[in-house]
């Protein structure tokens, strides 16, 4: 059985002194059962800050993005090793690396390999939008984003590899895809691209969490879904109340 992540990513969000205020009041009030994860991806200044705190807790830590060369004259990255000294995860190829920064297929294909390279869990983002959705290119663009971002990703256990369903049309838009539209996409569409790739055995290991205007009111409708294994986190976690209010509807669900 596959575990449920709750991942917060904060985006260019909170200073390092907000941020340890933040994760204060988070780790004050946390509670998580047995096959509940918790991961939070604060920006890049407040990583190490974080790391610190987070040593013997259950809350694991990521980064939002990462190159995919190890050293260099690339003014403003940071390699895969300089993320691995701090963290466990990082999220590749999200939707605003992709509409603002240019990421494409490509870069996130490499970004993925170098991450697994350094032992860290690469979340890799995929998503349609709402023009792409209403012309019914949903499952062509969505299933073409995992075969092209895993392109050459071998894997010898599920466990090394996280998939985001992040439709880009429900995202900071308060515009949540239902539940059927979110197991539509996950169970009919990249779990059996994942089959496809890896096998059956390896597949059914591996995380597929939805992510786009969850919150509290929502969350436990999502993680009941035996498709959906967690929620990829924007605005919600960068509030205490309602981030451990998310774990809580994880937690309701496995009992």
């Amino acid at each position: 059985m596959r575990n449920i992540l709750v991942a917060g990513n904060w985006k260019m969000n909170k200073t390092a002194v907000e941020a340890k205020l933040l994760m204060n009041e988070i780790l004050a009030g946390l509670e998580l059962n047995d096959g509940v994860e918790m991961l939070v991806c604060p920006p890049f200044f407040s990583v190490p800050v974080l790391a610190e705190m987070l040593k013997g807790s259950a809350v694991l830590l990521g980064s939002q993005n990462l190159f995919y060369e190890e050293s260099g004259a690339y003014t403003g990255e940071t390699s895969p090793a300089m993320t691995a000294e701090f963290c466990t995860h990082v999220i590749v190829g999200h939707s605003e690396r992709r509409a603002y920064f240019g990421d494409t297929d490509e870069a996130v294909n490499k970004k993925t390999k170098a991450a697994m390279a350094q032992g860290l869990t690469p979340i890799v983002c995929v998503g349609e939008t709402l023009q792409q959705r209403e012309a019914g290119e949903t499952e062509t663009l969505v299933g073409g984003q995992v075969r092209a971002g895993l392109a050459g990703v071998e894997l010898s256990t599920g466990r090394e590899l996280i998939v985001a369903y992040e439709p880009v049309w429900a995202i900071g838009t308060g515009m949540a895809a239902t539940t059927e539209d979110a197991v539509s996409v996950i169970g009919g569409m990249i779990r059996p691209v994942l089959v496809e790739l890896y096998g059956e055995e390896i597949a059914e290991q591996i995380q597929i969490l939805y992510g786009g205007s969850v919150k509290p009111e929502n969350a436990f409708d999502y993680f009941s879904q035996a498709d959906i294994d967690g929620a990829l986190i924007g605005g919600a976690a960068l509030k205490a109340e309602a981030f451990l209010g998310i774990a809580k509807a994880a937690n309701e669900v496995l009992g």
